[in-house]
Order: C-alpha cells, then structure tokens, then sequence
C-alpha cells in the first residue's frame, strides 16, 4: 500500500515518488534519477548524429524534491535564518547537476527535515532538461544542414521558466501550485552555470565558495604570484585554475598531474580560483569596469551559493581630507547605476553586513600593522556612490549636489551592483575600495601618479582582502548567513 504523502506528491504530477528520511539517501535518488535522464538524453541525440530521429518525446526531465508540511509540523523557533518553512502546504523545486551540489542538497536536506521532523519525497518533475544544457556541444556532432531539426526534435530551453521570480520576491503560485523550496529551479542553474564557463573561462566546478571581484587587472597578477607561491610552498591550497581550466597542482596534496594550459586570449571575465579540497578556497574574477558587467557575472555565481563575495577595486575619493591609496570601507550605497532597478527598488535599503563589516576591518589592522587612530586616518567608513557614467566628472554641476547629501565619501562604478545583488541573492558581501584619484579636487588619474599608486597599493589591498576572508572562513561561514538578508516568506534552502 502507497504512503497517502507519495499519493499526493503523485497527484501534482511528480513521477515515481519515493519517501526519504535520510538526506543522504534522498541525495543518492537524486543522483540516480539525474544521471539516468542525462543518459537517455544523451543516447537519443547519439542515435540523431546518426541518422535516426527520435521516434517520440524523450523522457528526460529533472529530479524533483518536496515537502508537506502540517500546521503541527512548523518550526517557530524565530532565530533560524535558513532551513524552515513558514506555512502548512506542499513545498519543492527542481534539481540538476548533484555531482557539483552534492553536499548542498544533502546539508539543506538534513537542515530542513530535522527542523520540521519531516521526511521529503524524490521522483522525476514534468520539466523536461533542455539539451544544450546536458550537451554543450552539441552542433559539432551534427552537420550543419540538420541542426536546425535539433530544436524540433530535442527538449530546448523555455525562458519562460527561467527567471528570478523566486529571488526577487514576486513569485505568486496559485493555490494548487508547490510553494518554492529553493531560490533557482533547475533550468535557472543549468543556464547560469553554462553562462560562467562563457564569460570566466572556466569550469562552474573549480569555483570557491569564497569570491573576490575585482575592477582591475593587476589585483589578478598579484592574485596570480600569491597563489602560485602557495601551491609551490604551502599546504592548505591543492589547485590553483586558471582560464581555460589550466591547473596547477600542489603535489603535497595532490597525486594527478597538472593540467591544461592558459588561454592566449582572455574571456570577458576572467576568473582564477585558488581551491581548498573543502571547496573553500578563494575565487578571483576581473569584472572589469561598470555596473553591467558587474551585475552579469553575480546574476550567475549566485547559483553556486557561495558564502560571501567581496569587491576589491578603485574608487574616487570626494573628501579633502582623504589621501590617494586611503582605503574605503563601504557602509551604504546611492544606487546611481539603475542596472538592478527592475529586481530590486532603489527604495529597498542594502544594508552591511556586521560580521563582513568587522572583518574587512579587522584584515586591515593585521596587514598594515596599523593601530588605533592611525587606521582611522587611513581607511574611511562611510557611503560609496555607484554611478553608470565613467565620465562623471564631466557633469560636476549636476551631480555635486547629489553627492554631497548623500553624504558620499567615493564614487565607484561596480560596488552598490554588487551589494544589491548580494542582498537580492541572500549572499553576504562587502566592499573595501582604494581611493586613486580626487577629481572634484584635481588630483585626476593621470599616469604618473597612477603608476605610483598601482606600485605602492594593489598588493597589499589584495592581501587585506585575503585575510579577511581567512577571518570569516576561521570564523565559520554560518555566521555570515544571518536573518538580515532574508523576508518574511523565504525559500527553505539557504
């Protein structure tokens, strides 16, 4: 006889339902359900190359995990940030890709079955995998006359179940709908992570759950001699990637070889990570210069569900008292970039992090050596301006205003992108900028000040942002995911 809660699950369309009380277990489904699709996708496109078009629709649709929740089954306990849900009713979403979210699915799995003491059910959902997603590339296999029949005869990706709904807040289910158990369906996650590897170079696999975004090239030849400096001497790193999936080995840790070879053409964001067996490591990626490029590149890493990501970069500084190479603590942003505007309201307040706050601030004091009122004299605490326009200095008029009520102490193209997305996507961030140049009182960037800044600064701003991400890692990443970044009807998982 059927469990009634397998019955119910089957009625919402979720194809052979099975119970789980064990998160590793319900993980161990998952993985089965997937790669079985993924082979049945594969095979039917093989036999396709061939010559033999598939004969009907291919059964290759997405994992599915879900919920049912009692009203004497919620967990009230008002201090958990993550792992609860709020109302009785059916909750689920969509899986892919368990070989790189493994221990996610199994780590909210078991937070959310032992907070509600509920078992959840795996099967197969209605939303078939688009085949780009499982073969990426595809159209060498066929020949150009019959690649235009791939969109007929295969599953492709549907845009109208990919967007950001969930995340934004606005998602509305009717009431025979599963309410969301995660941030991202499984199409969402298949189409950001083959977004990365386009614009980073480099496989979703070797990201950290720890991210430094950077507006400047040389943080990354710094990043780069720091990182092969602790593959060749150190023992907490064991690889270190780079574009093109070139990887460097640290033989203490690590028996295989290296691998690959770097680009000679760079992608548009290129990314370099520097890994921990424990995925966390540091990941470093040059978004470049602007608001667009920054949003692009944390509309996608968002999916990995790193712990934090911090922006190291340049900045103008609006303050007479400040110096160049003076470093600047964000602690609020004016959202003059517009970029995010759609998803999220200038109106919602993106408020700092605490615990990001303190150990920015915290790294600073160990890599200057500075102490008591001298770090006050050389790092200011106050609120970055994000603008679109490079030439800003060009409207003065306009703007002077502007930034003189808002209290601005620099102006920035990137830093309040990336904090709005961190708060749109429940990733803690953070912001410490270095003041380059004092356009409003004409020490403009030119050349040869420039080059003494880049001498005197970049290392050791790029080590301040080293260490303060071994303060938060040391500190323990549970920290990070406080309630601040979480609404009143929240997804389950973190």
């Amino acid at each position: 006889m059927q469990n009634p809660l397998v019955d119910a699950f089957e009625a919402l369309g979720v194809r052979e339902p099975r119970l789980y009380h064990d998160p590793e277990a319900a993980v161990e489904r998952i993985t089965e359900l997937y790669d079985a699709a993924i082979g049945r996708l594969n095979e039917a496109f093989q036999r396709f190359a061939r010559g033999q078009r598939p004969d009907g629709p291919i059964d290759a649709c997405y994992p599915y995990v879900g919920v049912r929740l009692e009203p004497d089954e919620l967990n009230l306990d008002g201090r958990l940030a993550y792992g609860v849900l709020h109302d009785p009713g059916f909750y689920g979403t969509t899986l892919t890709r368990p070989s790189l979210f493994a221990d996610y699915y199994r780590t909210q799995l078991g937070i959310l079955m032992a907070n509600h003491r509920v078992p959840v059910v795996v099967g197969t959902s209605t939303r078939p995998i688009p085949l780009p997603f499982a073969i990426e590339d595809m159209m060498t296999e066929v020949s150009r006359e019959r690649a235009h029949e791939v969109q007929y005869l295969f599953p492709m990706p549907d845009l109208s179940m990919t967007d950001d709904a969930i995340a934004n807040g606005t998602w509305r289910g009717g009431h025979k709908e599963c309410g969301p158990l995660a941030l991202f369906t499984a199409e969402r996650v298949d189409y950001s992570l083959h977004r990365l590897h386009h614009y980073t170079g480099t496989q979703p696999e070797f990201f950290q759950r720890f991210v430094l975004l950077t507006n400047y090239q040389r943080y990354v030849e710094h990043f780069i001699d720091h990182a092969r400096g602790e593959i060749a001497q150190g023992s907490e790193y064991d690889r270190f990637v780079q574009p093109g999936n070139a990887v460097m080995v640290n033989s203490r840790l690590r028996s295989e070889g290296d691998t690959g070879r770097p680009v000679r053409h760079l992608p548009q964001m290129p990314a370099y990570h520097l890994t921990r067996p424990d995925g966390r490591g540091v990941t470093m990626i040059n978004i470049g210069v602007g608001p667009s490029n920054a949003r692009t590149i944390t509309d996608h890493v968002a999916v990995l569900r790193p712990h934090c990501w911090l922006m190291l970069g340049h900045c103008a500084g609006l303050r007479r008292s400040q110096r160049l190479g003076d470093y600047v603590l964000a602690h609020g942003y004016v959202r003059e970039d517009h970029v995010l505007d759609q998803e999220l309201p200038p109106s919602v307040p993106v408020a700092p992090i605490a615990e990001v706050q303190m150990a920015l601030q915290e790294a600073v004091v160990n890599v200057t050596g500075l102490k008591g009122f001298d770090v006050k004299t050389r790092m200011r605490t106050g609120t970055v301006a994000t603008t679109a326009n490079r030439n800003w200095e060009l409207r003065y008029d306009e703007l002077f205003e502007r930034l003189n009520q808002s209290r601005a102490i620099a102006v920035d193209m990137e830093s309040a992108t990336i904090a709005a997305n961190g708060f749109r996507f429940r990733v803690p961030y953070g912001t410490l900028l270095c003041v380059s140049d004092k356009p409003l009182h004409g020490e403009l960037k030119l050349r040869g000040a420039a080059n003494q800044f880049y001498r005197e600064r970049i290392n050791q701003h790029l080590l301040i942002g080293l260490e303060a991400i071994r303060i938060l890692r040391d500190q323990g990443p549970d920290r990070l995911h406080s309630r601040k970044l979480r609404s009143f009807d929240e997804p389950a998982f973190r």
